[in-house]
């Protein structure tokens, strides 16, 4: 009483200092008799975990991720739950990593405990908003996909997700870039693991496990992979079909809809593919969680897009009466929404046919799909669509970039038949003008942007007419770098001492990227080329006027090392064309590395109907070989690249 009346005597004096450290006291003292009692009871004590409130003992349902994947729930059912309203968490629950903002990057200088990273309800719950959970999941091997994946959707402001990762490297990496992150346990290997492999099967086991964990919490779940992309808020669309116990991408390439309506079921003939899908937690959506996953668990080998497509197509139809496009499947009570291939893009539909774009519709997402060099292919996909944020100095080469307009004759590109010797005439003239880019710009040091790549014929995995049945490929089409080059391989440290110095490159896309600064755009030296007979392409007085110059045709490599080393502090050299820019190295050894490395650069094209084999190898040197023609190899023997 002593100490509360004197602090109400004024203000700064020493009554008031003597009543907070009483308060002090009394509270340090009142912590010290809570703990003593907590220790001698045998009670496990523990300081608040993120997720829950400052109780002295963590929730029931906190299980170690792995735990809880195995049994498909925690300890104690959920109790029912109403929407989340995350500011008002926020507002009433102390900030922890957990609840803070993501990107807000930790103030702390270590890790916090593992406890902190297990999955929990109250996880779910900071985060879920109007009762949707956003998840992806990977190993460190995708970190950057992860990251990507998460900016796009809160440039979006779309907050309400959370990371899976599968190996500790992973969770620490994002623990310090502040994304909500949780531990799956799942002690996977930090590399790529390849698709197709055991490992990748294991990956898509654990995604199985992880939403028979994440179900029973109560929230709806949009699962996502971390090769995909929003470019749209999903959350809007998704809530137009309330009935719907799972709404999943598919791999159809042909349209059944022209608006925004969900596929024609009875139209869809490709895959239903689990790299975008949207999962409300009802009873026949946990019932079908369950059997795939008690499935899966029962071979190893097996691949678990495949038995998500056989159990859903175990019963497919009716139509949902008045459920827009819903269909029963799987046991008939299921029911199904399969999201429009227009919107929700797979990598044909928005890469190579650009049906959006076609159909006058803004696209939700983009999977990176129906592509062919691997995981770098992927990522250099979205670098071409601008949609791949990478760190600053990838926009800004230390030794500068080099780049030219292709100017392709009309005839190549839009005149005759559209058959397999249009589409490599059309092909090979690109090659011949990009080998000659990619030797300048070896020669200089500099980052070759690429240029966009042209093709009549599209490419698949199988034989087919040219264009695949069906689908609004236009022709001629810009065909992604995978069609063509090996990304993978251009990517790769191979040894100088055989293949020379590595050529390192950008999209075509890359000097319209808004990343790239100011800086790097307006430093530009304009290159025309011209007859190097001309009087006035003489360049023993050459002057640079409004940053462009006059460079002869047919230069040797002495003539570009002179010139350009005048321009080091230039940052893009344009070409004006690659056509005759270069007569060769006069270096030999240097002319033989070059040409090691680059004739391994550029891939098939795939498949010729009715052939065994059917692809045809492009060839980087195709002109220096007479008679060449675009055709499969006669037999296995023959089987092999142009080298």
């Amino acid at each position: 009483m002593a100490g509360w009346c004197a602090s109400r005597e004024g203000s700064g004096g020493k009554p008031l200092l003597m009543s907070i450290y009483v308060a002090v006291l009394a509270g340090a003292v009142f912590s010290a008799i809570v703990i003593f009692s907590n220790l001698n009871s045998g009670e496990k004590f523990s300081f608040p975990v993120a997720g829950y409130t400052n109780s002295l003992s963590p929730p029931s349902s906190l299980l170690p991720v792995g735990e809880i994947l195995q049994n498909g729930s925690s300890a104690s059912e959920p109790t029912p739950h109403t929407t989340t309203n995350h500011s008002s968490h926020a507002a009433q629950k102390p900030q922890n990593i957990l609840t803070k903002a993501i990107w807000e990057i930790p103030v702390d200088k270590k890790m916090p405990d593992p406890k902190v990273f297990q999955l929990t309800k109250e996880m779910v719950e900071y985060r879920a908003k109007d009762n949707v959970i956003i998840i992806t999941f990977g190993n460190f091997a995708f970190m950057d996909f992860i990251l990507n994946w998460v900016r796009h959707l809160t440039e979006l402001n779309v907050f309400n997700l959370l990371v899976g990762a599968m190996d500790a490297k992973l969770l620490e990496a994002l623990y310090w870039k502040g994304i909500p992150v949780f531990d799956m346990g799942s002690n996977m290997n930090t590399m790529d693991v390849g698709w197709g492999s055991p490992t990748f099967h294991k990956m898509g086991r654990e995604k199985v496990l992880l939403i028979n964990a994440l179900l029973p919490f109560g929230y709806e779940l949009l699962m996502c992979d971390t090769d995909m992309v929003w470019l749209k808020n999903p959350l809007p669309y998704l809530a137009r079909f309330p009935e719907a116990d799972v709404l999943t991408s598919s791999d159809q390439v042909v349209p059944t809809v022209t608006d925004d309506s969900l596929d024609l079921w009875q139209q869809v003939s490709g895959a239903y593919n689990i790299g975008i899908f949207h999962w409300r937690p009802t009873e026949t959506s946990k019932k079908l969680a369950k059997e795939w996953k008690e499935v899966l668990l029962a071979d190893e080998k097996i691949w678990d897009q495949h038995v998500f497509n056989e159990l859903v197509h175990r019963v497919l139809g009716p139509s949902v009466e008045g459920g827009k496009g819903l269909v029963y499947a799987y046991d008939g009570t299921l029911k199904l929404g399969i999201l429009p291939a227009s919107i929700f893009c797979s990598g044909h539909t928005y890469f190579v046919q650009a049906m959006y774009a076609q159909l006058s519709l803004e696209p939700y997402a983009v999977h990176t799909t129906f592509q062919y060099a691997g995981t770098e292919g992927k990522r250099h996909r979205l670098r071409e669509a601008m949609a791949f944020y990478d760190p600053p100095e990838y926009y800004d080469s230390p030794g500068g970039f080099l780049s030219f307009k292709p100017r392709i004759p009309k005839s190549l590109l839009l005149d005759g038949a559209h058959t397999l010797e249009s589409h490599f005439s059309l092909v090979n003239y690109q090659l011949k003008n990009i080998r000659t880019a990619l030797a300048i710009a070896s020669l200089l040091n500099r980052t070759l942007v690429m240029p966009p790549i042209w093709c009549r014929f599209d490419r698949m995995w199988f034989g087919h007419p040219g264009i695949m049945e069906g689908t609004i490929t236009r022709q001629p089409f810009l065909c992604p770098m995978d069609h063509v080059f090996e990304v993978h391989v251009m990517l790769k440290d191979l040894p100088e001492d055989e293949f020379g110095p590595k050529i390192d490159f950008r999209e075509y896309s890359f000097l319209n990227n808004p990343l790239v600064s100011s800086q790097v755009k307006e430093s530009v030296l304009e290159v025309q080329l011209c007859d190097g007979q001309s009087v006035k392409c003489d360049m023993d007085n050459e002057t640079t006027q409004h940053g462009v110059i006059t460079f002869p045709k047919q230069s040797k490599q002495e003539k570009l090392l002179q010139v350009f080393s005048s321009y080091k502090d230039v940052k893009v050299i344009q070409f004006s064309s690659m056509e005759d820019a270069f007569a060769g190295f006069t270096d030999k050894e240097k002319e033989e590395k070059f040409r090691n490395r680059v004739k391994r650069y550029v891939g098939i094209w795939c498949c010729v109907l009715s052939r065994d084999p059917g692809h045809i190898y492009y060839d980087m040197f195709w002109d220096e070989k007479p008679g060449w023609k675009p055709e499969p190899p006669k037999s296995r023997e023959e089987d092999h690249p142009p080298w």
